[in-house]
């Protein structure tokens, strides 16, 4: 099969196509002929150096697939050989073949195409376990999503506005603005041009937010814990600007905040299988009623892999960017 290499760490231009033989399937795993597959952010880290994956894990970069079942280890009742499935993975997903846990792959939803089930795993996965299972998102309290335009951010929006949430977005052009004020955003702060917590705490009465969706890290740590309610949550997905910051302990105590965050990739497959469950069982039916959809930005060919890592390098697209094969 073909499968994308990285040969060192280093810039797109590290990311090289090679023929390599199929995986082998373990326990409870299935073999799936990938049609697509999503670009995310910590595959770029991979890319980079600074995000290995986990022991015992493909070295090909990729979280989340869709395509068929083309094969089961024994035993296995569902997915069926023949079923059209998306499916999260640790690794392994920028390639003609990927083998699959039978718990992490769900149906795809009426209606959408392989390009679109493929954007949904990795990013629909995360997005729920933060907003939803551990910040608690609740009808009608109020929410900022950093780095609204991006894959996740783009999925955050959607999914809180079908919560009936308050939600307040940042961006960095006008036209990223524009598209997640269209995705259901309340308020979106354009970074170049405004403070986000002057902004936030001038449209709130001075109280701030109850939640924050937060992968850029760094000096935005502290800007969030201001501009935070009382009693409100920062989650923290990601730290693009760095994993030092300076905290504003007093902040935490007087507000009573809970600052918390999480990884998906290194967890325990059983952990990983809840998630699905619930995402299936919640989101499932508002992708089938159209009210939720994930937004492709644009699609390369698996062996053009170096040039979909470019464009997600220079954040110049808006939703999600999807390998094809």
């Amino acid at each position: 099969m073909t499968a994308i290499r990285i040969v060192k760490p280093g810039g797109p231009e590290v990311l090289k196509p090679e023929i390599k033989s199929l995986p082998n399937l373990q326990h409870d795993e299935v073999l799936i002929k990938v049609s697509a597959a999503g670009v995310n952010r910590p595959d770029v880290m991979q890319r980079m150096g600074k995000y290995p994956p986990p022991k015992g894990v493909t070295k090909i970069p990729g979280l989340e697939i869709a395509g068929t079942v083309i094969a089961n280890s024994e035993n296995i009742k569902t997915p069926k050989v023949g079923a059209k499935i998306c499916a999260l993975v640790a690794g392994g997903g920028y390639a003609e073949y990927c083998a699959v846990h039978k718990d992490l792959c769900l149906p795809i939803p009426e209606g959408f195409s392989m390009v679109e089930a493929a954007a949904i795993p990795e990013t629909f996965f995360t997005v729920w376990d933060n907003i939803i299972t551990r910040a608690k998102l609740r009808s009608e309290e109020s929410i900022l999503i950093h780095g609204g335009s991006g894959g996740i951010g783009t999925a955050a929006i959607q999914l809180a506005n079908e919560y009936g949430a308050k939600i307040f977005a940042t961006a960095g052009t006008d036209a990223k603005c524009s598209a997640c004020r269209d995705l259901g955003a309340h308020h979106v702060i354009n970074y170049h041009k405004q403070d986000f917590v002057d902004f936030i705490k001038a449209e709130t009465c001075g109280n701030g937010v109850d939640i924050i969706l937060d992968m850029v890290g760094g000096d935005y740590v502290g800007k969030n814990l201001n501009a935070l309610a009382y009693r409100g949550r920062l989650v923290q997905i990601a730290t693009q600007k760095g994993s030092k910051a300076e905290i504003p302990v007093h902040l935490i105590m007087m507000k009573q905040l809970i600052f918390t965050g999480s990884t998906l990739r290194a967890r325990e497959t059983k952990l990983k299988a809840i998630i699905a469950d619930e995402v299936h069982r919640e989101v499932w039916p508002h992708f089938e009623n159209g009210k939720i959809r994930p937004q492709i930005f644009k699609t390369f060919d698996l062996l053009h892999a170096s040039d979909a890592h470019r464009l997600m390098d220079s954040g110049s697209h808006i939703g999600k960017i999807v390998l094809t094969m």
